[in-house]
C-alpha cells in the first residue's frame, strides 16, 4: 500500500484515503512562471514594496501591482518570464566567474550579483467551489533562501532558512470556484552554508485539503518500544488534532497497522474521545501491540503503514497514512552501534544535495539513483551535511536500508534555532532510517568555550523533548566543549581529534567518526594538472609521519579496529559543486567524493568495496594510458579483498603478495604501453583475473540507461551513462570528446554532465522543450538525465560524435 500511495503522490493527482475522508494531497510542481528580480533596489525588483500601501501595510491592498498581485502586468517591466517545473534551481544556468564565491563553486550568484540573486515565482490554480468549508494549506518543502510568500496578494510569511519546510494556512484567502495566485520571492544574496546551495524552489510544493477537524501537518508520531528477543513491539501513535472550525467538536482517533502488502495487522483506538474547542489543538495517544513484527534493517528494510483516522459523530473525516519501520537501535560506549540487537559498523558518507544538470533541484528518481550507486560499494549510512534532508531522500533511505544522521543547519538555543530544530524533527521523526539528530558541525566559535558546553547541553534537551526515542550528536573539529554534553560524540578527522585520549578520559562516551577524509582527487588523473583544475588523489602522494598517504584506508583501519567506535562517515560520497579546496578556479567543485559529481566511481571506491562488502574485488590503478610518461617509474596499486594478488606488467611477472587486512598492495614498474594483469587468490586458489590494457583511439560509444522503463508522469528520470571505447571495446580512460545528444519521443533533456570538477559548459538546454544539446566526455565518460514529459510511448536517446558511429538507446514510458 505504501507504494500505491507513493505512486499517486508522484503523479500529483487528487488523492483521498477513503470515501469518507476529505483529505487530499495535490502536487503543485508544474507550470510555474519564473523571472529574475533585483536585490539592489526595490524599484528594480518589480517595484516590490514601493507602493503607497505595500504588502506589509495593508492586507491584499487594491493598490498593489507587484508580482504578488493579480493585477501584475509582466509586459510593463520588459522582463522575460519563463515556464519552469519544480524542483528548480536557477543557479545551474548561471555562468562561472573567477571573482565569484569560491565556496559556492564560482557561480555568479550572491551579493556581488544582485541581478541574478533574486528569483520570483508565480503560479495560478483553481480551487473548486465545493472546497468551501474545508481546511486548505500550502506546504513548501524547501526554498533557497530568504523566502517571502503570498496568496492572492495576501502576505503569508517569511522564512530566512533555505532548508525549512514551510506550511501556510490559506483557507480564508482563497477564491473558491475561481483562479488563485501563489507568488514566491527567493533571495540568495547571502549564503547559508559554505558549499553550493543553488537558489529557488528546489523541493516539492503541495496543496493539502482536510476537514475542519483534522490531523495537524506532521501531527503523527509513531514510536516503537522493543526489548530482546524483539518478538513483540508496542507502537505508540501520538496524534495532534486540530479543530479549525467555529464550533466545538468531539473526536475519536483510530489506528490500523498495515503490512507491506496492505493487509491489516492490528487495529486500536484512543481510550476516550477528545473535546476540541474552536481553533484548539490536542494530542491523543493510541497504543498498538504487534507480535512477531517484521523488523526494519539495512538488509531487509521492511516498511509498515500506520493509518490514522479521525471520526466526528461516528463519521470519518480525516485519515493519514504514515510509513514506519519497526526496529531497535542502541549506541554502546564499549561495543559501538547495534541494530535489532546485532552489532553493525556504520559505513557511511557525508553528502551535499546537488548533481550535474539539476544542481540542488534533484528529482526523486535521481535521489534514489545516487543512493543505489553508493550501496554498490558497501555504504550503509548517510550523514546529511549540513542541513535537513529532502523528504523524498529520506523515503529512499527508508526503502533502501540506509541509516541516517540528520543534521540541523544552525546551532543555537533561541527561538530562531529551536523552531528550525523542532520543524526538522517533527517532519522526519517517523523515518526508521534516522538514528541520530545532529545539532552542529565544526562550530569553531564555541568548541573551546564553556558557552559551547551550555549550548550543546540545551540543544540536547530540546532534541530529547521533541523526540525521546533518539539520541543527539554534534560533530567536532577538535574542541572538547561541545562533545561533553553530546549523547554520541562526533569526531571530524582523527588527525584533529585525540580520539584515544578521549577514550581514556571519558570511558563512558559513545562515539563515531562524523567525518573522515577519503583522500580522493580527480577521477582518472594520476599527474597533477592544477591549471586545468585537476589533482592527483592525496592517497597517492609521498609518505610522511602526518601525511595524507593512504588516508582512506588509514581512516577505515582506525575505526574498524576499535569496537567502541560505532563507525565512520567519509567526506564525501559524491563530489559536489563548490568548496574546491585545496584547488581554486578553474576548479569549481570539491574532489573528495568516492564517486565523482555524476556518480562515476574513483579508484578509492574500489578500496571501500573491498572491505565494506563480501563481493570479490580486484581493481588495478592507474589505467595504462599514460601517454607522455613512457620510461617513468609508476606505482601500480591493487585494491582487493583476495588473500593474495600476483601482478604481471607487459608480460613480466612481478611478485605475488599477501593482501593486508583493510589495506592495498603496490608494485613499481616502468611505463610502456601494453597491459597490466592481476590475479587474485583465495585459499590458495585462483579467484579473479583483471587486465588493464592501453586502449586505442575512441571508435565507438557505449550507452546504458539505469532503467529501461520509466513512469509517464512528467517527473520520473532515467540516468543514461556514456562510455567511449576503442575498436576492441576497451574503455578509453583519457578520451575527452564532444558529443551531440538528441532525443525523440515523450522525454526532455533535463541535464548533462561528465564528472569533471572544472567543467564550465552549459548543463541543460536553455529551452526546456529543446530536443538536442551538447556535452563533452571527461576521461571517457559523460551522463545525460532524461525526464518524462507525461505521455505514454517510446523515447529514443541518440549520441553522436565526430568520426564515431552514432549510438542509441530506447526507453519505454508507462503509466
Amino acid at each position: 500500500m505504501r507504494y500505491l500511495f507513493a505512486f499517486l503522490f508522484f503523479l500529483g493527482i487528487t488523492f483521498s484515503l477513503s470515501a469518507q475522508s476529505v483529505r487530499e494531497r495535490i502536487l503543485l510542481d508544474d507550470g510555474w512562471l519564473f523571472a529574475f528580480g533585483n536585490a539592489s533596489s526595490p524599484e528594480k525588483d518589480f517595484g516590490c514594496g514601493t507602493e503607497y500601501f505595500n504588502y506589509l501595510t495593508k492586507a491584499a491592498s487594491i493598490h498593489n501591482e507587484g508580482p504578488y498581485s493579480p493585477k501584475f502586468n509582466p509586459e510593463k517591466w520588459g522582463v522575460e518570464w519563463k515556464t519552469v517545473n519544480l524542483p528548480h534551481d536557477w543557479v545551474v544556468d548561471l555562468p562561472y566567474a573567477k571573482e565569484a564565491s569560491h565556496s559556492h563553486g564560482y557561480k555568479t550568484v550572491g551579493y556581488k550579483y544582485p541581478e541574478t540573486s533574486v528569483g520570483w515565482y508565480r503560479k495560478t490554480f483553481t480551487v473548486p467551489q465545493e472546497d468551501l468549508g474545508k481546511h486548505l494549506y500550502l506546504q513548501f518543502d524547501g526554498i533557497f533562501r530568504d523566502a517571502r510568500l503570498w496568496i492572492n496578494g495576501f502576505y503569508l510569511g517569511h522564512e530566512p532558512s533555505g532548508y525549512a519546510t514551510q506550511v501556510y494556512d490559506i483557507t480564508e484567502y482563497l477564491n473558491y470556484g475561481e483562479e488563485n495566485l501563489i507568488c514566491v520571492r527567493a533571495d540568495a544574496t547571502l549564503e547559508e552554508g559554505w558549499f553550493y546551495e543553488g537558489a529557488g524552489i528546489y523541493r516539492h510544493v503541495w496543496l493539502n485539503k482536510t476537514a475542519p477537524l483534522h490531523v495537524e501537518p506532521f501531527g503523527v508520531f509513531v514510536s516503537s518500544r522493543l526489548e530482546e528477543p524483539f518478538d513483540k513491539a508496542l507502537l505508540v501513535t501520538e496524534v495532534r488534532l486540530k479543530n479549525s472550525g467555529s464550533e466545538p467538536v468531539l473526536a475519536n482517533v483510530f489506528c490500523r497497522l498495515l503490512d507491506a502488502d496492505g493487509q491489516v495487522q492490528m487495529e486500536d483506538e484512543a481510550r476516550e474521545p477528545v473535546n476540541l474547542l474552536p481553533r484548539e489543538s490536542r494530542t491523543v495517544k493510541v497504543y498498538t501491540k504487534v507480535l512477531n513484527p517484521h523488523l526494519w534493517s539495512t538488509d531487509t528494510p521492511y516498511l509498515y503503514n500506520m493509518e490514522t483516522s479521525v471520526r466526528q459523530n461516528g463519521r470519518q473525516v480525516d485519515a493519514v497514512v504514515t510509513p514506519i519501520g519497526i526496529r531497535h537501535i542502541r549506541f554502546d560506549a564499549d561495543k559501538g552501534f547495534f541494530l535489532n540487537g546485532q552489532p553493525l559498523k556504520l559505513k557511511g558518507v557525508n553528502m551535499h544535495q546537488d548533481h550535474p544538470g539539476v544542481g540542488a533541484g534533484i528529482p526523486d528518481a535521481l535521489q534514489a539513483y545516487r543512493l543505489k550507486e553508493l550501496k554498490k560499494f558497501g555504504c550503509n549510512a548517510y550523514r546529511s551535511s549540513h542541513n535537513p534532508m529532502t523528504p523524498e531522500m529520506l523515503d529512499a533511505c527508508d526503502s533502501l536500508g540506509i541509516l541516517v544522521i540528520e543534521e540541523n543547519r544552525l546551532t543555537g538555543v533561541n527561538e530562531e534555532h529551536t523552531r528550525l530544530l523542532k520543524r526538522m524533527i517533527d517532519r522526519d521523526r517517523n523515518h526508521p532510517c534516522i538514528i541520530l539528530w545532529s545539532v552542529g558541525n565544526e562550530e569553531w566559535g564555541i568548541e573551546w568555550k564553556e558557552s559551547g558546553t551550555r549550548i550543546a547541553a540545551t540543544m540536547r534537551e530540546y532534541c530529547h523533548r521533541f523526540d525521546p526515542t533518539r539520541l543527539m550528536t554534534v560533530a567536532s573539529s577538535s574542541g572538547p566543549a561541545i562533545l561533553i554534553p553530546a549523547d554520541v560524540a562526533g569526531y571530524n578527522y582523527i588527525l584533529q581529534n585525540p580520539v584515544e585520549r578521549h577514550r581514556k578520559d571519558y570511558p563512558g562516551r559513545r562515539a563515531l567518526g562524523s567525518e573522515e577524509t577519503t583522500g580522493c582527487g580527480t577521477r582518472g588523473i594520476y599527474f597533477d594538472a592544477h591549471d586545468k583544475g585537476h589533482m592527483v588523489a592525496h592517497n597517492r602522494r609521498p609518505n610522511g609521519p602526518d601525511s595524507l598517504l593512504n588516508c582512506i584506508e588509514r581512516g577505515w583501519k582506525f575505526y574498524d579496529e576499535r569496537p567502541y567506535l560505532a563507525g565512520l562517515f567519509y567526506w564525501t560520497g559524491f563530489d559536489y559543486r563548490g568548496e574546491p579546496n585545496p584547488m581554486k578556479f578553474p576548479a569549481t567543485g570539491s574532489q573528495f567524493g568516492i564517486l565523482d559529481y555524476c556518480g562515476f566511481p574513483k579508484d578509492e571506491a574500489w578500496y571501500l568495496k573491498s572491505w565494506w562488502t563480501d563481493e570479490p574485488v580486484l581493481h588495478i590503478l592507474p589505467h595504462w594510458n599514460l601517454q607522455g610518461h613512457e620510461g617513468d617509474s609508476i606505482d601500480i596499486w591493487v585494491y582487493s579483498n583476495c588473500d593474495e594478488v600476483e601482478l604481471t606488467v607487459n608480460g613480466k611477472k612481478l611478485d605475488r603478495k599477501p593482501m593486508p587486512r583493510n589495506g592495498h598492495l603496490s608494485w613499481k614498474a616502468v611505463y610502456r604501453p601494453g597491459a597490466v594483469k592481476a590475479v587474485g587468490y583465495k585459499n590458495g586458489k585462483k579467484l579473479l583475473t583483471r587486465t588493464v590494457e592501453t586502449a586505442g583511439a575512441p571508435a565507438r560509444i557505449s550507452l546504458t540507461a539505469d532503467r529501461p522503463v520509466i513512469r509517464a508522469d512528467n517527473r520520473d528520470v532515467a540516468v543514461c551513462n556514456i562510455e567511449l571505447q576503442d575498436k576492441k571495446k576497451r574503455f578509453v580512460p583519457t578520451a575527452c570528446s564532444d558529443l551531440t545528444i538528441t532525443v525523440s519521443g515523450p522525454v526532455r533533456i533535463l541535464g548533462v554532465g561528465n564528472g569533471n570538477p572544472a567543467y564550465q559548459a552549459t548543463e541543460r538546454p536553455a529551452d526546456a522543450d529543446a530536443r538536442t544539446c551538447q556535452v563533452k566526455t571527461f576521461n571517457g565518460l559523460a551522463q545525460v538525465l532524461l525526464q518524462s514529459t507525461g505521455e505514454v510511448g517510446e523515447a529514443t536517446l541518440t549520441v553522436v560524435s565526430e568520426n564515431l558511429p552514432e549510438t542509441s538507446c530506447v526507453l519505454k514510458l508507462q503509466k
